[in-house]
């Protein structure tokens, strides 16, 4: 096997563009900054590659995600100048913490990796490769018009990301559907032996699953073989799962600590402000439960989820042996800003409203 390292370069931007919009100054203004970055993203674009970009409010694809590596719609950043480059990913830093951006950055890479393991097994099929591969194929998509008071969104996926933003009214109204995978789990091969993106949601999930008494496990462990994909997969609004599992109020101190910590992780991977009203969200709703499929040791296939009343946080680990990461963080009530919809159709459109 032939050595890899990813290209430094979109991280480099990326961590850059964090640095100027996380700064002192503007610490709180999440909808605001992603509004004055999608404009001068927008702004920077022919109007080719704008219309590409640029969808309606209401049109159906800002529904429309996924996190598998398939055709898409939107502006692909390999179509775009390293100036309209950067600018989006400081329209992602927009939406996300360090450590989100971090993940996100590195997930982007080990498109590399993938390929390089891939085309190496059957060197006819590297442009194919390519093609499937690529760590600048992931797609900035905006709908409605971009303002600070306005009612819009904005979406950056391609394979294992999809992070969704929705704002009402010049307010951040939803930051989910929020998914990020890793494919490979580890790296295993090259100079990136060793890398495991998403480490932390791994090993925190496994050291609570470990933790639990005889009595506890029985009632966490609810199927003996991990689902092969998460539950939920990529349904575009989804109802609360079976009420199985553990709840937090049968741990103990140390085990809520961890169960907090692993929820804090999901959340984090958002800018502060996002992660800490969502948790005070889930506070203020009850208890949450654990719940655990398949193995507890590293390399078995596993899954776990983590629900409350007004969001689910689901992993699993079991495609490619055991080293192929899916996780996700939906909202039962505030997916895609849940009802706007609706309202944007009464509006908009004098139509009668829905709900979804």
């Amino acid at each position: 096997m032939k050595h890899f390292f990813p290209s430094l370069r979109p991280l480099a931007l990326g961590l850059v563009a964090f640095a100027l919009i996380h700064s002192p100054v503007r610490a709180h203004d999440a909808a605001g900054q992603m509004a004055e970055f999608a404009k001068a993203f927008l702004a920077d674009l022919t109007p080719e590659l704008r219309q590409k970009a640029s969808f309606a409010f209401d049109d159906a694809e800002r529904e429309n995600w996924h996190f598998i590596p398939r055709p898409r719609k939107g502006l692909p950043m390999l179509e775009m100048t390293p100036q309209q480059r950067l600018l989006a990913h400081a329209l992602m830093a927009s939406g996300l913490g360090f450590r989100g951006m971090m993940k996100a950055e590195t997930i982007m890479s080990l498109e590399e990796v993938l390929y390089q393991i891939e085309s190496a097994k059957d060197e006819s099929k590297r442009a194919e490769t390519r093609a499937k591969r690529n760590p600048e194929k992931y797609y900035v998509s905006i709908f409605g018009t971009p303002d600070p008071k306005g009612t819009w969104g904005w979406r950056i996926e391609g394979h294992h990301i999809s992070m969704n933003f929705t704002i009402k009214d010049g307010e951040l109204s939803s930051a989910t559907p929020s998914f990020f995978g890793s494919n490979p789990g580890e790296v295993r091969e090259g100079t990136m032996t060793g890398l495991r993106v998403l480490h932390n949601e791994e090993e925190m999930g496994r050291t609570l699953a470990k933790s639990l008494n005889e009595a506890q496990w029985t009632k966490a462990h609810v199927l003996v073989e991990a689902p092969k994909e998460m539950i939920t997969a990529a349904e575009h609004f989804v109802n609360p799962l079976s009420p199985e599992g553990i709840s937090e109020t049968e741990l103990t101190d140390e085990q809520k600590t961890t169960l907090h910590n692993l929820i804090h992780e999901y959340l984090e991977r958002l800018r502060p402000e996002i992660a800490d009203a969502a948790w005070k969200e889930i506070q203020a709703s009850g208890p949450v439960n654990f719940a655990w499929a398949g193995e507890k040791e590293r390399g078995q296939p596993h899954y776990y989820r983590v629900q409350g009343k007004t969001f689910l946080l689901e992993y699993d680990n079991v495609q490619n042996e055991a080293n192929h990461v899916h996780s996700v963080w939906r909202s039962f009530n505030g997916d895609f800003g849940a009802n706007l919809l609706g309202e944007h159709y009464k509006a908009e459109h004098n139509g009668p409203s829905t709900t979804k």
